[in-house]
């Protein structure tokens, strides 16, 4: 083998990429990763870990708000967003640099360029690198596409950086607006609105389903649609954009609402309406490799009907989560290598999280859901308003919900809002991977008091056994 060629190629350096280079290395495999941005991706660069970081800003902006109610006084609180923005941009170098650690710690060759898939031999893939100063052709046995997403622009209507946002601008604002529309909301929208209302800024989320977060179960999705309405958000669901134009430096939003037409006026517009994968120019085309609403068809083990081409994270079908893209990246290159009793991705078991106000955490099936596929359910609600932990946190808005079979016990949906839930939902990933009936939950001990007793006491609701609601 000589160095121009690899057990591996991985196309994308981000949360799928990275960890299937890895991987891969711990393997015994060599492996080449190219990166035409930034390791991390945007999940670590402008997605998962500095929108945390923002959101963590906006909670203890909140906190100071309430702090008199746990006996303290401050006052002129002062807000400083570049400040804000500052270190969540640091949070993301910081992290940045140490997948560039890991990566040179495991030995993989990463090459920095824009990679383009090439016609090779039946057995050996061929990758033309464009780096700063010239071409490089690199040759591998198997190509992993990981390119991920960008976001998704109207027809008439697109980022400008400047009045009309996407979530790289409403990231690092020079100056808080006085007030915004979001368009969508989806975890990204509801995650801006949440932030941006906790600064102070009048914000507008604007729906074309029926209810906001319309991926959650419904129930969970009234409880936040609740908490933004009282906290002074302004909710239009049923509600499509139409029109945008400028409006004496403003942005006057034209929407279509229950088949009315009315009129948003704001500083700032944020569109927050999905993702686009990325594929163009990475010579896909000239290979057996189908596409779906623009994102790359795979089986089980995310192949590409093309033998020896993967492709992994947000450019394959949903859920687009950071740590869907990990764990494929995983998957696939265990199956190059020939693993065996491995077990395909069930979608039902891929936890979903939003770090709003209040947290939103979710596994499996909705009730609604449940009940389109005719399975008798036996559902467990909880509210936090009835534990310890929460109300001496000072933070009790919120329930735990558990869906079960009824015939079987099997736990086949969680749902969550409140305090912390975005930790807590792990249990009962744990549960679902584990097949858990209801019998063995009921009977797990549960440390007190902690937050994660609610979820014991869900599913004894679910039984007509809680104990403390």
């Amino acid at each position: 083998m000589n160095n121009s060629d690899y057990d591996i190629i991985v196309i994308g350096g981000g949360p799928g990429g990275y960890v299937a280079a890895i991987r891969a290395s711990q393997l015994g495999m060599s492996v080449a990763l190219i990166e035409d941005k930034h390791l991390g991706g945007i999940c670590l660069n402008w997605g998962c870990i500095p929108t945390k970081a923002l959101l963590r800003a906006s909670e203890i902006k909140h906190m100071l708000d309430n702090v008199g109610e746990f006996g303290f006084s401050v006052s002129n609180i002062k807000i400083d967003i570049n400040n804000i923005t500052k270190r969540s941009r640091k949070v993301a170098d910081q992290l940045s640099t140490g997948i560039s650690h890991l990566l040179k710690k495991n030995k993989v060759k990463v090459f920095d360029g824009f990679a383009q898939l090439e016609k090779g031999t039946p057995n050996l893939k061929t990758v033309k690198v464009k780096t700063q100063d010239s071409d490089i052709v690199i040759k591998a046995k198997n190509v992993i596409i990981a390119t991920g997403a960008r976001s998704r622009n109207l027809p008439f209507v697109s980022s400008d950086g400047k009045n009309i946002w996407d979530y790289k601008t409403a990231m690092t604002p020079t100056e808080l607006p006085k007030s915004i529309t979001v368009i969508g909301s989806g975890a990204i929208g509801v995650e801006f609105a949440s932030f941006y209302n906790d600064l102070g800024v009048k914000v507008t989320v604007v729906e074309a389903l029926p209810s906001i977060l319309p991926n959650e179960d419904e129930d969970i999705s009234k409880i936040v649609e609740t908490n933004f309405v009282k906290r002074g958000i302004d909710i239009k669901t049923n509600t499509t954009l139409k029109a945008v134009k400028m409006f004496d430096k403003n942005i006057s939003a034209e929407i279509l609402c229950d088949g009315n037409v009315e009129t948003i006026i704001s500083e700032k517009l944020i569109l927050a309406i999905g993702i686009i994968a990325n594929t163009e120019n990475v010579g896909l085309e000239k290979f057996n490799i189908k596409m779906d609403n623009g994102h790359i068809i795979t089986n089980e083990w995310l192949e590409t009907d093309e033998k020896g081409i993967f492709a992994i994270g947000d450019v394959t079908e949903g859920p687009w989560l950071a740590h869907k893209a990990s764990h494929e990246g995983t998957l696939c290159v265990e199956k190059i290598a020939g693993y065996k009793n491995l077990k395909p991705i069930e979608k039902t078991s891929i936890p979903g999280c939003t770090y709003c106000r209040p947290q939103v955490a979710s596994i499996g099936l909705t009730e609604k859901k449940a009940k389109s596929k005719n399975l008798k359910v036996k559902i467990g609600k909880f509210p936090f308003l009835g534990n310890g932990k929460a109300i001496a946190m000072g933070d009790s808005e919120g329930l735990i919900k558990t869906i079960f079979d009824e015939d079987t016990g099997e736990l086949i949906g969680a749902h969550m809002v409140g305090p912390e839930v975005t930790e807590l939902i792990q249990g009962f990933s744990i549960a679902k991977k584990l097949e858990t009936t209801e019998h063995e939950l009921m009977h797990t001990i549960f440390p007190h008091p902690t937050l994660s007793e609610s979820m014991h006491e869900s599913v004894l609701d679910a039984y007509n056994q809680a104990i403390h609601y």
